[in-house]
């Protein structure tokens, strides 16, 4: 059986992803499709234009058999823990086979032989790595032109600055580390991604960049995005702006973020991931000269500290994320698998999966408690334990409550902004003409008494 594993944001469901599943799919003739998404934050350090369940709707409409949550501990992070969390998720399902995922040069080869010298470390690189290092360089930096250094003398590879430049092969190289850290099976694979840069701001019709098309959005023109977006795409995002449930933007956060740095001193930012060589006092400083996040960003940026970089430190910031918790997340990896939604063919996949993954299966998060008290009990015999350690798997799944219910104050219509909204939303299942896909229809097209009426579902 051939399960095809993928992480996604979806933020939007473009035409661009649409190519990917599709070539992934035939790549791997694929039995099902299972995907690893982010929630209601994204990996650009960003809130989703629309949140999960509407992403997830989408995927499923789209041919997603089976949609996980990627915990937001992992979604915040960087690259290498960004990785860690998607491919402990697909991993700890027990039945993903193929990991498919874009990138620029769609040379597996090549990264798979990189990831090799990153996970190995030779002695002639570590050398050269610390030597960069010494120079006062980010360790980003650092390693690639470590590694360009390395491979000069071990090859006649000339491309290897550029791996280590692009986005998607940079991510795809910490998929195969992550594939190597946790001793996995599944396959990895890579398709050449389409189109313009992941970040390229320039519209350019049927193949933009998530990046341009939520640019537009923020402009108020949602018809201009149409050809960039396949049809359900397009659809559910129009309806969740029209209950104005969207689109969200990092700058709806303006007032909680910039409260937050001015109630906070120096000791108290010095614990957070990522607030390094003088971040604290740059995000305080920056914090009493800004009145939009825009601002506070741009007065941040250094050459040294990327805008994404610093967009994701200022979200740990404003959720206490801290250094020792992200290096313990990232230890032990995702201690549970969050359902958001499924098809009506993935709902027989996921059956399987409760019969071989080590790790809860969560459908229902009101019932959080009851999973922690079971993983804490002692007395279950060991076939019936899970291997999820209690105290992070409470911490992890209460940091994702945590961020929807910050989400759910970001929507237009305050009415929407319901507290602990993951325990009260359940889970997406897909049906082909179910009733209520087929009374929406109906409903859109202002149908709905002329024919929905005439159902039998209404004559009994």
């Amino acid at each position: 059986m051939n399960v095809l594993g993928l992480v996604v944001e979806y933020n939007p469901f473009h035409n661009g992803h649409l190519h990917h599943l599709n070539n992934a799919k035939s790549l791997v003739n694929s039995d099902y499709v299972v995907a690893v998404m982010s929630g209601n934050f994204v990996q650009r350090g960003e809130p989703a234009i629309i949140d999960k369940f509407s992403r997830t709707e989408i995927a499923l409409k789209m041919g997603i058999d089976i949609v996980f949550e990627l915990p937001f501990v992992y979604a915040i992070q960087d690259a290498s823990g960004f990785a860690n969390g998607a491919v402990g998720v697909l991993e700890r399902t027990g039945i993903v086979s193929d990991l498919v995922f874009g990138s620029e040069s769609s040379d597996i080869e090549g990264l798979s032989q990189i990831s090799d010298i990153l996970i190995n470390q030779p002695k002639e690189f570590k050398k050269i790595l610390n030597r960069y290092l010494k120079q006062g360089l980010s360790f980003p930096n650092a390693r690639k032109y470590a590694l360009n250094d390395y491979f000069t003398q071990i090859s006649e590879e000339k491309e290897i600055i550029e791996k280590l430049e692009k986005s998607n092969d940079i991510l795809g190289l910490e998929y195969l580390n992550a594939l190597k850290l946790y001793d996995s099976k599944i396959k990895p694979q890579t398709i050449k991604r389409i189109g313009v840069n992941y970040n390229e701001e320039q519209y350019t019709g049927e193949i933009s960049s998530a990046t341009a098309i939520r640019k537009i959005i923020e402009d108020e023109n949602i018809e201009k995005v149409k050809d960039a977006l396949p049809d359900v795409s397009f659809n559910i995002l129009k309806r969740e702006i029209a209950l104005k449930k969207g689109p969200v933007f990092l700058e709806d956060m303006r007032d909680m973020i910039l409260s937050k740095l001015r109630m906070m001193n120096r000791n108290e930012l010095s614990k957070i991931d990522g607030v390094k060589e003088g971040l604290d006092r740059r995000f305080l400083d920056c914090s009493k000269v800004s009145s939009t996040v825009n601002q506070l960003l741009m007065c941040v940026k250094t050459k040294r500290f990327t805008l994404t970089r610093i967009r994701r430190t200022l979200l740990k910031i404003f959720f206490d994320l801290t250094e020792s918790e992200v290096q313990l997340y990232n230890k032990y990896g995702p201690q549970y698998l969050r359902v958001l939604g499924f098809s009506k063919k993935g709902q027989t996949l996921l059956g399987q999966i409760k019969k071989v993954s080590k790790y809860p299966i969560i459908t229902t998060p009101s019932r959080y408690k009851r999973i922690y008290h079971k993983l804490s009990d002692e007395s279950l015999s060991s076939n019936k334990k899970f291997n999820s350690i209690p105290e992070i798997f409470l911490k992890q799944i209460e940091y994702d409550f945590i961020a929807s219910n910050i989400y759910s104050l970001l929507y237009k219509d305050r009415k929407y902004s319901i507290y602990e909204p993951d325990k009260v939303t359940k889970v997406l299942i897909h049906e082909d003409w179910s009733y209520k896909q087929l009374f929406y229809a109906l409903e859109m097209r202002n149908l709905l008494f002329s024919k929905f009426l005439n159902l039998k579902y209404w004559q009994s």
